[in-house]
């Protein structure tokens, strides 16, 4: 009678509900396309250069007056220069536009309204004495 060769581990896993399939028993990793990996490998290889750089800084001798980290460089600006590229306009972010831009406007507005019309009020009434003005 042959026996049956060995069973690995990714025949033999079971996946469980409350956890996640490992990157290494996962078969939709096993099948890569080789531009999708020659990608990976270039993004892998800045960050490493990025992380070399800035350890290089980190560890000099006679260290520059500010450590400048690259890494930290590129995502402060992608983050704060570069947002309109991946800005997509929704209805939060219109209703989020309106109110904390003509939101603080229309305030004041009504607070200088209402105070001026309380003022004059007063003064037609007789109980508010207009303050000396030279002009």
């Amino acid at each position: 009678m042959a026996s049956e060769p060995p069973v690995g581990a990714a025949e033999r896993y079971r996946p469980n509900r409350f956890v996640s399939l490992p990157a290494e028993l996962d078969r939709s990793t096993f099948d890569v396309p080789p531009e999708s990996r020659r990608a990976e490998a270039e993004r892998l290889a800045i960050r490493a250069r990025l992380k070399r750089q800035y350890q290089l800084q980190l560890n000099n001798p006679n260290p520059p007056p500010v450590i400048e980290n690259p890494a930290l460089t590129r995502w402060v600006y992608a983050r704060t220069h570069n947002v309109y590229p991946t800005f997509r306009p929704t209805p939060k972010t219109s209703f989020l536009g309106l109110v904390f831009g003509l939101g603080p406007l229309i305030f004041w507005a009504a607070v200088f309204k209402l105070e001026r019309d309380h003022k004059e009020k007063l003064i037609k009434e007789g109980k508010y004495e207009r303050p000396l003005s030279v002009f």
